[in-house]
Protein backbone atom coordinates (compact mmCIF):
# COMPACT_ATOMS: atom_id res chain seq x y z
CA UNK A 1 0.00 0.00 0.00
CA UNK A 2 1.17 3.49 -0.86
CA UNK A 3 -0.49 6.84 -0.28
CA UNK A 4 -0.86 8.99 -3.38
CA UNK A 5 -0.21 12.72 -3.74
CA UNK A 6 1.40 13.17 -0.31
CA UNK A 7 2.89 16.65 0.09
CA UNK A 8 3.53 16.76 3.86
CA UNK A 9 3.79 14.48 6.88
CA UNK A 10 2.61 15.52 10.34
CA UNK A 11 3.30 13.72 13.59
CA UNK A 12 2.04 13.58 17.12
CA UNK A 13 4.92 14.22 19.53
CA UNK A 14 4.97 12.11 22.71
CA UNK A 15 4.83 8.41 21.95
CA UNK A 16 5.21 8.95 18.22
CA UNK A 17 8.46 10.87 17.65
CA UNK A 18 9.88 10.99 21.16
CA UNK A 19 9.84 8.84 24.27
CA UNK A 20 9.18 11.39 26.99
CA UNK A 21 7.86 8.86 29.50
CA UNK A 22 11.10 8.78 31.55
CA UNK A 23 11.00 12.55 32.22
CA UNK A 24 7.22 12.64 32.75
CA UNK A 25 7.50 9.74 35.18
CA UNK A 26 10.44 11.33 36.99
CA UNK A 27 8.54 14.61 37.38
CA UNK A 28 5.55 13.02 39.09
CA UNK A 29 7.61 10.46 41.02
CA UNK A 30 9.56 13.33 42.59
CA UNK A 31 6.24 14.51 44.00
CA UNK A 32 5.75 11.14 45.68
CA UNK A 33 9.29 11.08 47.10
CA UNK A 34 8.97 14.67 48.31
CA UNK A 35 5.92 13.55 50.30
CA UNK A 36 7.73 10.61 51.85
CA UNK A 37 6.05 8.06 49.60
CA UNK A 38 7.99 5.23 47.95
CA UNK A 39 9.26 5.73 44.43
CA UNK A 40 7.49 3.82 41.66
CA UNK A 41 9.23 2.35 38.57
CA UNK A 42 8.99 3.88 35.11
CA UNK A 43 7.02 0.82 33.98
CA UNK A 44 4.18 2.00 36.25
CA UNK A 45 3.97 5.37 34.50
CA UNK A 46 4.79 4.52 30.88
CA UNK A 47 1.35 3.27 29.73
CA UNK A 48 -0.25 6.65 30.54
CA UNK A 49 2.58 8.91 29.42
CA UNK A 50 0.44 10.20 26.57
CA UNK A 51 -2.24 11.40 28.97
CA UNK A 52 -0.13 14.21 30.48
CA UNK A 53 -0.77 15.53 33.98
CA UNK A 54 -4.10 13.76 34.30
CA UNK A 55 -2.51 10.39 33.59
CA UNK A 56 0.65 10.90 35.62
CA UNK A 57 -1.05 12.29 38.74
CA UNK A 58 -3.72 9.63 38.48
CA UNK A 59 -1.12 6.86 38.50
CA UNK A 60 1.04 8.44 41.21
CA UNK A 61 -1.69 9.47 43.63
CA UNK A 62 -5.00 8.05 42.43
CA UNK A 63 -6.35 11.58 42.00
CA UNK A 64 -8.77 12.60 39.26
CA UNK A 65 -9.12 16.20 38.02
CA UNK A 66 -12.12 16.78 40.32
CA UNK A 67 -9.97 16.21 43.44
CA UNK A 68 -9.64 19.47 45.45
CA UNK A 69 -5.82 19.27 45.40
CA UNK A 70 -5.54 18.42 41.70
CA UNK A 71 -4.89 21.89 40.28
CA UNK A 72 -2.13 22.67 42.80
CA UNK A 73 -0.53 19.29 42.20
CA UNK A 74 -0.79 19.74 38.44
CA UNK A 75 1.22 22.97 38.62
CA UNK A 76 3.82 21.27 40.83
CA UNK A 77 4.07 18.48 38.27
CA UNK A 78 4.44 21.02 35.46
CA UNK A 79 7.27 22.81 37.26
CA UNK A 80 9.06 19.52 37.95
CA UNK A 81 8.67 18.55 34.31
CA UNK A 82 9.97 21.89 33.05
CA UNK A 83 13.11 21.34 35.12
CA UNK A 84 13.88 17.93 33.57
CA UNK A 85 12.04 17.66 30.24
CA UNK A 86 15.08 16.90 28.09
CA UNK A 87 17.21 14.97 30.60
CA UNK A 88 15.90 11.49 29.74
CA UNK A 89 13.74 12.16 26.66
CA UNK A 90 14.95 10.82 23.35
CA UNK A 91 13.70 10.10 19.83
CA UNK A 92 12.44 6.56 19.31
CA UNK A 93 14.87 4.31 17.45
CA UNK A 94 14.58 4.99 13.73
CA UNK A 95 12.95 8.42 14.04
CA UNK A 96 16.09 10.39 13.18
CA UNK A 97 16.59 8.27 10.07
CA UNK A 98 12.92 8.72 9.13
CA UNK A 99 13.15 12.50 9.41
CA UNK A 100 16.38 12.55 7.40
CA UNK A 101 14.65 10.54 4.67
CA UNK A 102 11.69 12.95 4.58
CA UNK A 103 14.07 15.88 4.24
CA UNK A 104 15.96 14.07 1.47
CA UNK A 105 12.65 13.54 -0.36
CA UNK A 106 11.84 17.25 0.06
CA UNK A 107 8.68 16.37 2.01
CA UNK A 108 7.83 19.06 4.57
CA UNK A 109 7.11 17.65 8.02
CA UNK A 110 5.81 18.98 11.28
CA UNK A 111 4.36 18.31 14.72
CA UNK A 112 0.78 18.54 15.96
CA UNK A 113 0.60 17.76 19.67
CA UNK A 114 -1.80 18.31 22.55
CA UNK A 115 1.17 19.31 24.71
CA UNK A 116 0.85 23.00 25.58
CA UNK A 117 3.23 25.54 24.07
CA UNK A 118 4.73 26.06 27.54
CA UNK A 119 6.43 22.68 27.06
CA UNK A 120 6.42 22.13 23.30
CA UNK A 121 8.48 25.22 22.50
CA UNK A 122 11.46 24.59 24.81
CA UNK A 123 11.39 20.85 24.12
CA UNK A 124 11.49 21.14 20.32
CA UNK A 125 14.00 23.97 20.56
CA UNK A 126 16.23 21.85 22.79
CA UNK A 127 16.32 18.75 20.57
CA UNK A 128 18.25 18.87 17.26
CA UNK A 129 15.70 16.47 15.73
CA UNK A 130 13.23 19.33 15.25
CA UNK A 131 15.54 21.76 13.46
CA UNK A 132 14.09 20.75 10.10
CA UNK A 133 10.43 20.83 11.16
CA UNK A 134 8.35 23.18 9.00
CA UNK A 135 5.56 23.65 11.55
CA UNK A 136 4.92 22.91 15.25
CA UNK A 137 1.34 23.15 16.54
CA UNK A 138 0.74 22.86 20.29
CA UNK A 139 -2.38 21.90 22.19
CA UNK A 140 -3.21 25.54 22.85
CA UNK A 141 -2.26 26.96 19.44
CA UNK A 142 -5.92 26.76 18.35
CA UNK A 143 -9.08 26.99 20.49
CA UNK A 144 -9.49 23.20 20.27
CA UNK A 145 -7.12 20.30 20.90
CA UNK A 146 -7.24 16.85 19.32
CA UNK A 147 -9.48 14.92 18.67
CA UNK A 148 -10.83 18.14 17.14
CA UNK A 149 -9.37 18.64 13.65
CA UNK A 150 -8.54 22.35 14.21
CA UNK A 151 -4.84 21.84 15.12
CA UNK A 152 -4.26 19.64 12.08
CA UNK A 153 -6.05 22.07 9.79
CA UNK A 154 -3.94 24.90 11.21
CA UNK A 155 -0.77 22.97 10.44
CA UNK A 156 -1.87 22.38 6.85
CA UNK A 157 -2.80 26.05 6.53
CA UNK A 158 0.63 27.18 7.73
CA UNK A 159 2.25 24.78 5.27
CA UNK A 160 -0.08 26.02 2.53
CA UNK A 161 -0.89 22.40 1.67
CA UNK A 162 -4.30 20.81 1.11
CA UNK A 163 -5.12 18.69 4.21
CA UNK A 164 -6.10 15.84 1.89
CA UNK A 165 -2.46 15.71 0.77
CA UNK A 166 -1.14 15.40 4.32
CA UNK A 167 -0.44 12.25 6.34
CA UNK A 168 -0.88 12.32 10.12
CA UNK A 169 0.90 9.80 12.33
CA UNK A 170 -0.05 9.23 15.97
CA UNK A 171 -0.13 6.65 18.76
CA UNK A 172 -3.53 7.46 20.26
CA UNK A 173 -7.09 7.04 19.02
CA UNK A 174 -7.64 10.80 19.27
CA UNK A 175 -4.87 11.30 16.69
CA UNK A 176 -6.65 9.08 14.18
CA UNK A 177 -10.04 10.68 14.92
CA UNK A 178 -8.55 14.13 14.37
CA UNK A 179 -6.81 13.01 11.19
CA UNK A 180 -10.00 11.60 9.70
CA UNK A 181 -11.92 14.74 10.64
CA UNK A 182 -9.27 16.85 8.89
CA UNK A 183 -9.52 14.66 5.76
CA UNK A 184 -5.91 13.51 6.13
CA UNK A 185 -4.43 10.07 5.61
CA UNK A 186 -3.90 8.52 9.05
CA UNK A 187 -1.23 6.16 10.36
CA UNK A 188 -1.30 4.48 13.78
CA UNK A 189 2.13 4.29 15.42
CA UNK A 190 1.85 0.92 17.13
CA UNK A 191 5.22 1.30 18.86
CA UNK A 192 4.00 4.28 20.95
CA UNK A 193 2.14 4.59 24.24
CA UNK A 194 -1.24 3.68 22.71
CA UNK A 195 -3.24 4.89 25.72
CA UNK A 196 -4.45 2.76 28.61
CA UNK A 197 -6.67 0.40 26.59
CA UNK A 198 -5.76 -0.11 23.00
CA UNK A 199 -7.83 -1.71 20.29
CA UNK A 200 -5.92 -0.27 17.39
CA UNK A 201 -7.97 -1.90 14.65
CA UNK A 202 -11.08 -0.11 15.92
CA UNK A 203 -9.40 3.25 15.32
CA UNK A 204 -9.74 2.63 11.57
CA UNK A 205 -6.46 4.28 10.65
CA UNK A 206 -5.59 4.02 6.98
CA UNK A 207 -2.39 2.16 7.94
CA UNK A 208 -0.40 0.89 10.92
CA UNK A 209 3.36 0.91 11.45
CA UNK A 210 5.35 -0.99 14.05
CA UNK A 211 8.58 0.98 13.62
CA UNK A 212 9.08 4.61 12.53
CA UNK A 213 10.91 3.84 9.29
CA UNK A 214 8.04 1.68 8.05
CA UNK A 215 6.29 4.96 7.25
CA UNK A 216 8.62 5.40 4.28
CA UNK A 217 7.08 2.34 2.63
CA UNK A 218 3.72 4.17 2.54
CA UNK A 219 5.06 7.36 0.96
CA UNK A 220 5.84 8.15 -2.66
CA UNK A 221 9.54 8.14 -3.46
Amino acid sequence: MKFENVQAVLFDLDGTLIDSAPDLGAAVDKMRVDRGMPSLPLSHYRPMAGAGARGMIGLAFGFTPDHPDYEVMKEEFFQNYEACMTQRTFAFEGVSQLIAALVARHLPWGVVTNKSQRFTEPLTRGMPLFASASVVISGDTTPHAKPHPAPLLEAAKRLNIDPARCVYVGDDERDIVAGHAADMKTVAACYGYLGSQSHIASWQAHAQIHAPQQLLDLLPV
